[in-house]
């Protein structure tokens, strides 16, 4: 099978540090492969994203030489095919409507009021002001085998026992449209951000649930601030100078724990090229 990888930042402001390490990681382990890398904009937020956010991700990749093949996709553009997968899921029974705020939730915010056993699965579009909920039945176990952290086993039914897949706002949920987007024909491998480690099993859920091919997830290590705190746009983290994508790309290399280039590699071009060839899945921190 031909690789294909994907970065898939939000439009919510421009890249840090952390996002530029994800996307050298996947951009990395896509041309080691001698594989396609693709960019996707995962715009399905609106009230989140930042007005000039896609021009600037775009930028920042193209100062550090990080160039996708083909033309940046968007998954506004993807919504006939979010349509198709939810009415897959009425018609499997796996819905059911939720009117639970963030004050009544449970752990991990599952529903644990009985809007299950309230909800008409005949009616599933046809409710306001309530979210759709996945029900994964309490015996659910995930496992995976992650590419960088090896097999993963999530006791899904016990710990994530329901959530959204559409919110009550009518806006598609993150877990349904990356679920979609990532099982898409062509996309071979995810690799992300540790973070996001207890998505992938709800995800490959969703995928199985819609009969979708899943692809192989990998999962990276996240930059912290000197509190231990993620590097995040909601933490303030600053964005990366594209006035230093040399030394933006070592700094990385290193987190990452891969081979430094020597000294004498300057340009965006060499520093890749020998990224490239020694790039090794096995050195990138646990």
């Amino acid at each position: 099978m031909e690789y294909v990888g994907r970065f898939a930042p939000s439009p919510t402001g421009p890249l840090h540090a952390g996002s530029l390490l994800a996307a050298l990681a996947s951009f990395l382990d896509a041309r080691s492969a001698r594989g396609r890398w693709l960019l996707r904009i995962d715009d399905i937020d609106p009230p989140r994203e930042v007005s000039g956010s896609v021009g600037w991700i775009e930028q920042t990749l193209a100062a550090h030489g990080l160039h996708p093949d083909g033309t940046c996709d968007f998954q506004s553009s993807h919504r006939e095919a979010y349509d198709a997968a939810l009415q897959t899921l009425v018609q499997g029974g796996h819905l059911f409507h939720c009117y639970c705020t963030r004050t009544t939730l449970g752990a991990h915010g599952c529903c644990i009021r009985d809007c299950a056993g309230q909800s008409d699965p005949a009616r599933q579009d046809g409710r306001q002001g309530a979210s759709l909920r996945v029900k994964v039945p309490k015996d659910t176990i995930i496992t995976f085998d992650d590419v960088i952290l090896g097999r993963q086993t999530f006791a899904l039914g016990a710990t994530l026992s329901d959530f959204i897949v559409k919110r009550r706002d009518g806006l598609y949920a993150y877990q349904l449209a990356a679920a979609v987007d990532d099982a898409a024909p062509g996309i071979s491998h995810v690799m992300r951000g540790k973070d996001l480690l207890d998505s992938t099993p709800r995800q490959l859920f969703l995928q199985r649930c819609l009969s979708l091919e899943s692809p192989q997830y990998g999962h990276l290590p996240v930059l912290t601030d000197s509190h231990g705190v993620k590097l995040s746009k909601q933490t303030g983290a600053m964005a990366v100078d594209n006035n230093n994508p040399a030394g933006n790309i070592r700094e990385a290399l290193k987190q990452l724990g891969q081979a430094i280039p020597p000294m004498d590699l300057t340009s965006v071009e060499d520093l890749l090229s020998f990224a490239t060839r020694h790039w090794r899945r096995e050195r990138i921190p646990k």
